[in-house]
């Protein structure tokens, strides 16, 4: 059987383009599938920093005009290929729409042409794979910035031979990403008005490019089981639930994975000791004792360290922890490490607690991967209770750094952290502590809970941090998955 011919589009992918975790995922999907025989060529704009990451980016012969907003607008392929792989990534390179400062937006907001600039770069990569005479398979899009190409491919859009055999799949990041436009962006996707109605395109008299995505593609997936299922719910489907229950049983959540080339406490180069899943005692211990000297606070082995990296932001959780915290800093005999940046009225509440407790608070507003590492190294309680967590890597990272999560019970945090009990505790499936309930006090008091065991029981303690340094959540898992998902897709339509 020949190798699978899959061709991924995305807005982001590293290292040449991120903002948050869909470009990792667009980054190390298709080299997972890669180690899996699967032969992947990738899409892209031709960002500012894309052209700038410093990989080795060539010319291509192709140079072609899109019709888009009564004019025709040029547009070259560059090409370059991910690191130490075959899969290859061509560039749509348009400086008037993509040699920006941003992806999306700038210091004066949202870009306003960006219906513009996503509907050229769909209809840009669909003539690319023409005039590329790529062999594909598959179309793998992510996110509404790719929405309009399972549209192409459903409709024969402008004749093109590869649509005929070819199959599509949307993936969801985050449903609550839309890309809502004016109506009259309508002639933008170059699509008949007839498509412009409830069933397809339209949504509350704007054009939604993920909701096109979805009616248009033969499978859709989203990047966690719980968050496949919550979706389809009022509560968490942003409007479009009845959409997605649509879709039924083409409607898969796959979790996403984790790079431990990058994340793995053996070898990362970030820490102040390195360790694994028989050395984390020692190697917590230094890491612990280097991140509070460097955070100026008191080097205290006893008390427990509880770390939160994450956008300060109402769906990761802070309209709760900013009122727990008012209420638990005062304890010396807790430390709280802090990273992040974002909503400014969080950001000024977090700065009034630090100034009031300097002996046991430190917050840092601003991004550091260095520091997002020490900080996973060097805690012993990973906070991340989130309002909605489509996937959710920090608590994947926790697992394996032995900083043990506490979590609310929502997407992909349901599914990859196991509630500490004695049941989960009698079969050794016990990784965190997770919250039942999205308030202040469930939140408190599983962190109550969380805090007796480490406390006064260290050898249950050793066995929750030893389960979950011991999970495998890597892409290699994920990437098998995904592809399940297209040999049955093949399979099925063929």
């Amino acid at each position: 059987m020949n190798a699978l011919q899959v061709v991924s589009v995305s807005s982001e992918m590293v290292p040449l383009a991120k903002s948050g975790g869909l470009g990792d995922v667009c980054g190390a999907l298709p080299l997972a599938l890669d180690q899996l025989g699967v032969r992947c060529v990738s899409f892209l704009p031709g960002y500012r920093s894309a052209l700038a990451s410093g990989l080795a980016i060539e010319s291509t012969d192709h140079t072609f005009t899109i019709p888009i907003a009564g004019k025709y607008v040029a547009c070259h392929l560059l090409k370059t290929r991910l690191p130490d792989s075959q899969v290859e990534v061509y560039l749509i390179d348009q400086p008037h729409y993509f040699d920006r400062d941003g992806f999306y937006f700038d210091s004066h907001g949202e870009f306003r042409d960006n219906c513009e600039r996503f509907c050229f770069f769909c209809r840009a990569v669909a003539e690319a794979i023409h005039q590329l005479e790529l062999p594909i398979d598959l179309l793998h899009c992510h996110d509404w910035q790719t929405g309009l190409l399972p549209a192409y491919v459903a409709t024969g859009f402008r004749d093109y031979p590869w649509l005929k055999n070819t199959k599509s799949v949307m993936t969801i990041h985050n449903l609550a990403y839309q890309g809502r436009f004016w109506h009259l962006d309508m002639p933008l996707t170059g699509m008949s008005w007839d498509y412009f109605n409830w069933q397809q395109m339209e949504f509350h008299n704007e054009l939604n490019l993920l909701k096109t995505g979805i009616v248009f593609a033969d499978r859709v997936t989203t990047v966690s089981p719980t968050y496949a299922r919550e979706i389809t719910t009022p509560e968490f489907g942003c409007g479009l639930e009845g959409v997605l229950r649509d879709r039924g049983a083409e409607l898969v959540g796959i979790v996403n994975g984790v790079d431990y080339d990058h994340w793995n406490p053996a070898n990362d180069p970030h820490i102040a000791q390195t360790y694994d899943s028989q050395s984390w005692q020692s190697g917590k211990a230094a890491c612990k004792a280097w991140l509070q000297a460097q955070l100026g606070l008191p080097v205290r082995p006893d008390v427990p360290l509880i770390g939160i990296v994450s956008r300060l932001a109402s769906q990761k959780g802070w309209d709760l922890i900013i009122p727990m915290l008012s209420n638990w800093a005062h304890n010396p005999d807790i430390q709280w490490v802090i990273l992040g940046t974002g909503d400014v009225h969080y950001e000024k509440k977090l700065r009034e607690l630090a100034a009031s407790h300097t002996g046991n608070l430190a917050v840092q507003l601003a991004f550091s991967e260095p520091l997002a590492h020490q900080i996973e190294a060097g805690s012993d309680i990973f906070l991340m209770p989130s309002r909605y967590e489509p996937c959710g890597l920090n608590q994947l990272y926790s697992l394996k750094y032995g900083s043990v999560p506490v979590v609310n019970r929502t997407g992909g945090l349901a599914d990859t952290v196991t509630d500490t009990n004695p049941a989960t505790l009698q079969n050794r499936s016990a990784s965190g502590f997770v919250c039942d309930q999205y308030t202040v006090h469930c939140l408190e008091e599983t962190l109550s809970r969380t805090l007796e065991l480490y406390l006064h029981q260290k050898e249950i303690w050793a066995q929750i941090v030893h389960t979950g340094m011991e999970q495998d959540w890597s892409w290699s898992q994920s990437a098998q998955r995904y592809l399940e998902v297209y040999e049955h897709l093949i399979r099925d339509t063929s």
